[in-house]
């Protein structure tokens, strides 16, 4: 019996990953001034136990304006790099996983609470509140403050913020960064031509939409070694007319290819609040499988994949070369051990918890590395 594709390994950018399995970014809320706190060595850290290939730390703004809400992971600035440093030295002491870093900017989503407080945009005078920016002053829903237009100095700027983020990813021994080109965010912002109505060289044409993103992609690819992968998340589509779509995010994703991505994490949506999501199982795949067929580097596909021969479809038929976990993996922080059982696999677990290797699954854990005191 063949083995398994979803066990499979794969090489990335130069980054050994142990099998077709990643753990999407996946904010908490639960940073305090931009620095990790506790919680993120509790929630990282149970994680990086889980057997998958590759674990990505949450959606981190590259400035503090870029944050999605106040309690937002940052690194920008030595205190924020330290706090990050005290949470991975944590974790690498049990785990040997690849850790990667979302780097982002929310654009016109920024200044909004906490999730489980209502979500709601936070307006400048709030205590914790600010002024958003984004390629044109439009709110992202009615009734919001509308973000300031970015002028030039302050988009070099902010490209300048993520390639010094990349560096400071590096510092820290991080194995690859992703971008975050996608949910309504900035780089996804200058995308669409729902959200980029600019009459200069970003604005217009798809070219001229593109231009933005891919300086962002072309400094933070100069600023990471060489030797480790730069990545980006996109939107295949908006899910509205006339906005963001699949066969832009083809012409989008060559590009990248072009410039040294390694490779595309392909999800969908978060632009425009009148999106109609067909959401189901496998949903996004079909976007993945678009990209895909362009490009000639690995393609992630993530969305409602919960199940185990439905993973291993995505990869087996060739739709993506890898699957990424969420909410799937929140419910379940040991899916990976799980599917390795279900599927005829094995998986590396630390030797803490070998003993509880079910008895029918002789051949299931692979001996991982134990701590040291």
């Amino acid at each position: 019996m063949p083995s398994p594709k979803l066990f499979e390994p794969l090489d990335v950018g130069g980054l050994a990953l142990a099998n077709r399995i990643v753990i999407a970014p996946m904010c908490q809320y639960s940073a305090q001034d931009g620095c990790m706190t506790d919680w993120h060595t509790i929630h990282l850290g149970q994680l990086a136990l889980s057997g998958a290939a590759l674990l990505t730390i949450e959606a981190t703004a590259v400035v503090p304006e870029g944050r999605i809400t106040y309690a937002d992971v940052g690194l920008w600035d030595d205190a924020t790099e330290t706090a990050m440093a005290t949470t991975l030295a944590s974790i690498r002491r049990w785990s040997d996983m690849p850790i990667a870093v979302q780097l982002a900017h929310a654009g016109r989503k920024a200044s909004t609470e906490v999730p489980w407080q209502g979500g709601k945009q936070l307006p400048p005078g709030d205590a914790n509140g600010w002024q958003t920016e984004a390629p044109s002053a439009l709110a992202f829903a009615e009734g919001e403050n509308a973000p300031a237009a970015l002028d030039a100095e302050r988009m070099q700027a902010i490209i300048q913020a993520f390639a010094d983020a990349a560096r400071r990813a590096d510092r820290l021994g991080i194995d690859a960064v992703q971008i975050h080109g996608a949910h309504g965010y900035l780089l996804h912002q200058f995308l669409s031509p729902l959200s980029n109505r600019r009459d200069d060289e970003y604005g217009g044409s798809a070219e001229n939409r593109m231009r933005f993103p891919l300086a962002v992609f072309e400094a933070v690819r100069s600023a990471f070694p060489a030797s480790k992968p730069v990545t980006m998340r996109v939107s295949g589509t908006d899910w509205v007319d006339g906005g963001w779509d699949a066969a832009q995010t083809v012409r989008f994703a060559r590009e990248l290819e072009a410039r040294g991505c390694a490779a595309i994490h392909v999800s969908s949506g978060g632009l425009d609040a009148r999106q109609q999501i067909p959401v189901g199982p496998s949903y996004q795949v079909p976007l993945a499988r678009a990209v895909k067929a362009a490009v000639g580097i690995p393609v992630i596909a993530v969305g409602l994949i919960t199940d185990f021969d439905q993973a291993e479809a995505i990869v087996g038929t060739g739709d993506a070369d890898l699957i990424a976990l969420a909410r799937t993996i929140l419910y379940d922080p040991r899916w990976p051990w799980h599917a390795a059982a279900h599927l005829g696999a094995s998986v590396e677990a630390p030797p803490q918890y070998l003993r509880c290797q079910p008895r029918q699954y002789k051949n299931l854990f692979d001996q991982g590395r134990g701590g040291k005191a």
